[in-house]
């Protein structure tokens, strides 16, 4: 069983308890537009293209066997429309200007590369998340790669917009241990608005888990112009009331780390806003933690 894998984060400390490693994987239904992963929303490997740091060796322009790689007026272009994702170009691409993003992986390769950090997972309450995209996506890999952690014995969290079939949510109950789900936005047209999908199915899905007696977190992104408002945050607060197994609310900060990776994947249509500033966010979690007795995150 082989996966598209195009991270594997070490030491992460905000993707559920203890220390972890984040296993991220290409695919998703969404298209949130201030994804600051866009790399993953396509299942098939991609390449990035940074043109200031090429340094005109000729190496792509040679090996690439659609020619996607042309100098034009003294410039390096990408031809994307051309290209067939086949990495050739990005394999001995020494400025690092082209990189191809995802990468087939089996499982053994995941949980080898996971377990190298077994000691630091003990000795936290840590383990394995996965993350994407959106793990669902990849369903049978998913599956295999839980089942693969749990021979070992190690905590699992999968981070999930939740847009998936509940038959298939339902059959990774025994294999992990916490879900973090996603709440974009509050009202089904404004989530279509922004993720391209309704919320109907993701909150229908969320209730059923709960129901179950599975274990939660509810990850709300806060996005400047977008859902940074009191209503949201009323409807945040209403909806972990409601939820008997939710063990906390994480309330996250929009980054515009996304801008750039959208130039590279030649994108150049994106949102941006400005980073949320500590105080900001802090304000947010006081007002929530007024309406709500679910743990809300720290204040920073």
């Amino acid at each position: 069983m082989t996966g598209i894998v195009f991270d594997i984060e070490k030491f992460a400390l905000h993707d559920g308890p203890g220390i972890r490693t984040v296993v991220f994987m290409k695919g998703c239904p969404l298209r949130c537009i201030w994804c600051h992963n866009p790399e993953s929303q396509e299942t098939q490997p991609e390449i990035f293209f940074t043109p200031e740091k090429c340094i005109g060796c000729g190496w792509c322009f040679q090996c690439c066997p659609n020619h996607c790689h042309v100098m034009e007026g003294g410039k390096h272009v990408f031809r994307r429309e051309n290209c067939i994702h086949c990495g050739k170009c990005t394999e001995n691409c020494y400025a690092g200007a082209l990189e191809k993003v995802g990468e087939p992986m089996s499982v053994d390769e995941v949980i080898v590369e996971v377990m190298k950090d077994r000691i630091f997972y003990d000795r936290s309450g840590g383990g394995l998340t996965l993350s994407g995209g959106e793990p669902m996506f990849q369903f049978e890999f998913t599956k295999e790669l839980l089942q693969a952690a749990k021979k070992e014995h190690l905590h699992t969290c999968v981070e999930t917009c939740g847009y998936a079939p509940f038959a298939r949510l339902e059959e990774l109950f025994p294999l992990v241990d916490l879900w973090l789900w996603d709440v974009k936005a509050s009202d089904p047209e404004k989530h279509r608005q922004i993720t391209g999908i309704s919320n109907e199915l993701i909150l229908e899905n969320l209730f059923k888990l709960d129901d179950k007696g599975v274990k939660s977190v509810l990850r709300c992104p806060l996005v400047p112009s977008i859902n940074d408002d009191e209503k949201h945050l009323l409807n945040i607060a209403k909806l972990a009331n409601s939820l008997k197994n939710v063990q906390r609310i994480d309330l996250e900060p929009y980054h515009p780390l996304g801008e750039n990776k959208n130039k590279r994947l030649g994108c150049n249509k994106f949102f941006t806003a400005q980073f949320v500033t500590v105080e900001e966010m802090n304000k947010y979690r006081s007002f929530l933690r007024e309406k709500t007795t679910i743990t809300v995150q720290k204040q920073e």
